[in-house]
């Protein structure tokens, strides 16, 4: 069909393929025209095709498929016009690409994934999931190479598909949005653990967005009730952990509910007249003639340091006047014994006389 579409319009070009500017040139006007035909047959062929595929993604791959198929046609036939042979041009791309495969290699593997993941259907356009380093998003597209996740935060994230597909990733709203959050209150030995029970329950369910009840809630072959609920859960050191267990309708405001389930259980704590107490550590620490010696250091103690240094310092040298003031008196006792003894010798050798 190709071939003699070629030898129709052959005729019509008769000296483009002896300049190689033509030949590009020509090769160029059929990709924009291919390109252009590639819109339009999408837009014609876009709400049947959407129809006909109920997912979204596979939707859009087939579209990008007729889109590619007819730029390729109008590349080949303008190819032919130029007199490039087909043989030429698959001998020419088995070249290239066992050349460079090597390179390309992490490219396939991300089509591979892609091909797998528009298969196995884990995710959707428009589903929110959560990536294992705790981002959150909407998936916005999905290619054969990527997937494109625009976050919680105002920005895209384009995850390779072999990258994606290796990890966990968690659906939020693959098919039922609504979804179960915890949280755990300490609350002392003392407090009566009921009653709190009683008031945590009583404050999630006046939350907005918190499932009040209704029918339990089905899990697989398991059922789980629809209401707040609160465990007791562990016997702690400082005291008994309660568990919260909620439903929300929506899983796109996580973080808000909590916010919203905490105030309200620390408001009604506050308004209730109960013997409800949050649980905080408690240490002792007891001394006695059994526990040794410590030494204890505080900011005083550089500038104590320098005080003492100093004061021993003063008293070096008070020493050190006090030894010279000492050394001086002997020094003249010892002057005035020896002038006491040549005044007696003199006396002595006058009486001689």
């Amino acid at each position: 069909m190709l071939g003699s579409l070629v030898d129709r319009l052959a005729p019509l070009f008769p000296n483009w393929g002896s300049s190689p500017a033509l030949s590009f040139l020509l090769m160029v006007v059929f990709g924009v025209v291919g390109y252009t035909v590639s819109r339009y047959a999408v837009r014609l062929f876009g709400r049947p095709v959407a129809k006909r595929f109920r997912r979204q993604s596979v939707a859009q791959q087939v579209l990008r498929l007729i889109r590619a198929t007819i730029t390729l046609f109008f590349l080949l036939l303008a190819a032919g016009l130029v007199g490039l042979e087909l043989g030429n041009i698959v001998l020419s791309v088995t070249v290239f690409s066992a050349v460079i495969g090597i390179v390309l290699a992490p490219l396939v593997g991300s089509v591979v994934n892609g091909l797998f993941l528009l298969a196995d259907e884990p995710y959707e356009i428009g589903d929110m999931v959560e990536l294992p380093d705790e981002t959150r998003g909407f998936i916005d597209d999905i290619t054969i190479r990527y997937t494109k996740i625009f976050t919680v935060d105002n920005t895209f994230l384009v995850v390779p598909n072999d990258v994606i597909r290796q990890d966990k990733v968690t659906n939020l709203s693959a098919e039922d949005e609504r979804t179960r959050l915890r949280l755990s209150v300490e609350v002392t030995y003392e407090s009566e653990v009921a009653e709190a029970r009683s008031l945590i329950e009583s404050a999630a369910r006046k939350v907005d967005g918190v499932i009040e009840g209704g029918p339990d809630i089905r899990i697989g072959s398991a059922r789980y009730p629809a209401r707040p609920t609160c465990y007791i859960d562990e016997f702690h050191d400082d005291g008994v952990i309660l568990t919260l267990r909620y439903w929300v309708d929506r899983p796109y405001k996580l973080l808000t509910a909590r916010s919203r389930v905490q105030t309200a259980i620390w408001e009604q704590l506050e308004e209730q007249d109960v013997d409800v107490e949050i649980a905080y550590p408690h240490r002792h620490m007891v001394f006695d003639d059994t526990s040794g010696e410590a030494r204890i250091a505080t900011r005083e103690a550089p500038e104590r340091e320098s005080v003492d240094s100093a004061a021993v310092r003063d008293e070096d040298v008070s020493d050190v006047g006090a030894d010279d003031d000492t050394d001086d008196a002997a020094a003249e006792d010892a002057d005035g014994e020896d002038a006491d003894d040549a005044g007696a010798a003199d006396d002595g050798d006058d009486g001689d006389r």
